[in-house]
């Protein structure tokens, strides 16, 4: 095996002259130096596709190919014998650049009409709510880009064996990377095997294939030699996709009851230099004001989904994508509400919140959302919490001259998405579909193969909870194996909180096909009904008999030792099935999360001081995973609405490039969680499971920016942007300017 390391682009856009590598080749240990003249008659570049009107296609090539289009773009490959010569050879190459003039914000990009994504939609008179409403609000609203920032870097080992190209990749879509890797490799898929070892964090991040995994394989596949990249924490920081990075302006017509009648928004997104590949650039602006409307009956509503091209990474799926900035945008303009027409902030919400028996519910951007009981959620969290009485705790801090403030947000999290969905948004080059292989072995071991890996959701716990339940085994009888393409069935991947209901639609169904079987070469055994055998605790036995029963170590045995005659009933051999599942969806999950911050006046610093939540993802299989979901996802969020901020200079010179200068939330920043849990079933999913692995993260930055205007209400303090950094507040308290960069 061989490692590899990437010089990459100190400009953000420039014309690439010469590339030298005649210094770092005779360096020791250098096996050789790869640039876009090697490679572009070895792979061809990611170009994902988006159907319908209003979409522009990039073409990101494996490395740098004539230009480079952001600061960080990989222009050549080093590969020798060790991590630390290719480290140290990098720096011997030299490449000449002609800088170009750069586009580093979102107005620049408008300027020059570098649209890459643009789609429209209306429902109702939009216009005729604005011009007739007794009350019209307009805003504009901002989020800064983001990192994903998963401790775990990206990594990729490939090997070509003169047949197959093996890849053991850190990602969260094996049959994607499968299947593109193929695609620009011209290779056929079978010649492609994908092992997903253990992945660690990857928060959507490793669900898109990179340039750098092409350029990999490749090259491995033109050495004939194991080849392997790992990501260091610059090259994450500076270019692995990011997030968020848009900008919102929004008017609402409101009655004077505080009654939702209109929405109009246009929101647009810094795409960054390519199209991420497979999701594209249109995934963050649609995301938002596809959710906008929230769990809020609200019947006229338009909108524009715009992104822009820029000399910045692209922009690509985080946790709770687009969704964040939909429920943060939602949730502020309620509490605007509120605050101009003397209401509570949760009497606005009770006065536009779905009932539940009007589920389903058709927003008006065209989502149906299948099950909810939001009114009931709101009333529960508030008790929690006894909300009158923090209330009246709130007044005597503030008489005492402390800042305390109380925020709430609702929000709804499309999850469980399957083929209509991906379809629907001209999302060509996402299955959407998910499948798991279950096997019982003649030991009366089980086996579950899945085509979706875990970045730390707890699916091998899970799965075998399932498994284990419907085959009458016990947990520790049933492995889950890592995912292999080899022996793997073929699917989507991990992402989107489409886990639960992934498991319950094919592990679990499968496992159900399995049991079906038991029961049927029990009943020969023990000359019984199939419809009469038990299944549970390892034995299969006669309902109402539980003396005749046999161990299910000895009806798998029979399974694979045929008896003379062959199995009954025409039963073939092995104990195995294969399910692949569609899900139906979206489903709809959701949560009411109540923060209270205190905010010092002298620093502008915000410290939680309490936070509380009500989610309702359906049925719960593991509280524990759940909650733990829960906690990463309001970290995260609490990270984004307080901390983190990718910054460029007007060159587009990324200033954030370690995290000394990104911020990311610590152990300190995190106050206790108060979870409880409300089940409304889905109609649609098996189980009635919905997902929820994003929620925590789309929850936490509406509910804190409420609760952070809460709290300086009346300074002076408009909190339209995330992050809420603390000089916003002092310069907004003290009226004094502020040095502003690209975002």
């Amino acid at each position: 095996m061989v490692s590899l390391a990437f010089v990459r682009s100190p400009h953000a856009h420039a014309a690439i002259r010469r590339v030298d590598a005649s210094t770092a080749r005779r360096l020791d240990g250098v096996l050789g130096v790869f640039t876009a003249d090697d490679l572009r008659a070895l792979a061809r570049p990611l170009q994902p596709r988006l159907e319908g009107d209003g979409f522009t296609p990039t073409a990101w090539p494996a490395l740098a190919d004539g230009r480079v289009n952001f600061c960080g773009e990989a222009v050549a490959a080093v590969v020798a014998t060790s991590g630390y010569v290719a480290a140290d050879a990098r720096e011997l190459v030299r490449v000449e650049y002609e800088p170009l003039p750069v586009l580093a914000s979102i107005d620049a990009a408008l300027a020059a009409d570098r649209v890459l994504f643009r789609r429209r939609h209306r429902q109702g008179d939009v216009d005729g709510a604005l011009t007739n409403a007794p009350l019209v609000l307009r805003e504009t609203f901002e989020h800064a880009r983001c990192a994903p920032s998963p401790l775990e870097p990206r990594g990729v080992l490939a090997d070509w064996d003169g047949e197959t190209l093996t890849v053991w990749a850190s990602t969260q879509t094996p049959s994607v990377i499968q299947t593109t890797l193929a695609a620009v490799l011209d290779l056929p898929s079978t010649r492609v095997r994908i092992l997903v070892p253990d992945v660690g964090g990857g928060f959507g991040l490793k669900s898109h294939v990179f340039p750098e995994d092409v350029a990999v394989a490749a090259i491995a596949r033109q050495l004939g030699r194991p080849v392997k990249w790992v990501e260091e924490r610059r090259e994450s920081l500076a270019a692995a996709s990011q997030a968020r990075a848009q900008r919102m302006d929004v008017e609402v017509a409101v009655g004077r009851d505080g009654v939702l009648l209109g929405l109009r928004a246009r929101a647009v997104s810094d795409g960054g230099a390519y199209h991420i590949y497979p999701l594209t650039g249109a995934l963050e602006p649609l995301g938002s004001l596809g959710i906008l409307p929230g769990p809020y009956r609200t019947s006229v509503y338009e909108y524009e989904a715009v992104t822009v091209a820029t000399h910045k990474p692209p922009l690509g799926a985080y946790r709770g994508v687009g969704m964040t900035m939909g429920a943060f945008v939602m949730e502020r303009l309620l509490d605007t509400v509120a605050e101009r027409l003397g209401l509570d902030p949760t009497e606005v919400r009770r006065r536009n919140l779905i009932p539940r028996e009007a589920y389903p519910f058709t927003s008006a951007s065209g989502m149906t959302y299948d099950s909810g009981d939001f009114p009931k959620a709101l009333e529960q969290v508030l008790a929690a919490v006894d909300y009158g009485g923090l209330r009246l705790e709130q007044a005597a801090a503030r008489a005492a001259g402390r800042l305390i403030g109380v925020g709430i947000a609702c929000y709804t999290e499309y999850t469980g998405m399957g083929a209509e969905v991906f379809r629907r948004r001209g999302m060509s080059d996402v299955p959407g579909i998910e499948a798991a292989t279950v096997t019982m072995d003649a030991d009366g071991t089980v086996s579950c193969a899945t085509s979706f890996p875990s970045q730390g959701q707890g699916h091998a716990t899970t799965i075998t909870q399932l498994v284990a339940d419907r085959l009458g085994v016990p947990m520790k009888s049933v492995r889950v194996l890592p995912v292999d393409t080899l022996a793997a069935p073929r699917g989507s991947g991990t992402f989107g909180s489409r886990g639960a209901v992934s498991m319950a639609g094919s592990a679990a169904a499968a496992a159900d096909r399995l049991r079906e079987k038991l029961q049927a070469l029990a009943g020969h055994l023990l000359e019984a009904s199939p419809a009469d055998v038990a299944v549970e605790e390892g034995r299969a036995s006669v309902r109402g008999f539980p003396d005749r029963a046999v161990t299910l170590a000895e009806v798998a045995r029979l399974a694979y030792w045929l008896p003379r005659g062959g199995l009954p009933g025409g039963l073939e051999p092995g104990l195995e099935a294969t399910v692949y599942f569609n899900p139906p969806g979206p489903t709809f999950s959701g949560a009411v999360h109540v923060a209270v911050v205190e905010v010092d006046p002298e620093t502008g610093r915000v410290a939680i001081r309490r936070y509380a939540l009500v989610e309702d993802c359906g049925p719960v299989i593991n509280p524990m995973i759940v909650d733990g979901q829960v906690h990463g996802g309001v970290a995260q969020g609490i990270g984004e609405a307080l901390l983190e901020r990718v910054v460029y200079d007007d060159g587009g010179q990324l200033l954030t490039g370690t995290l000394m200068d990104y911020a990311l939330p610590r152990a300190d920043d995190i106050p206790a969680f108060e979870i409880s849990h409300l089940e409304t079933p889905s109609p649609l999913m098996p189980g009635g499971l919905k997902g929820m692995g994003e929620g925590g993260t789309i929850g936490a930055p509406a509910a804190i920016a409420n609760a952070v205007a809460d709290a300086v209400r009346g300074l002076g303090v408009r909190v339209t942007q995330l992050p809420i950094r603390p000089e916003i507040i002092i310069n907004f308290i003290g009226k004094r300017p502020m040095t502003s960069y690209s975002t």
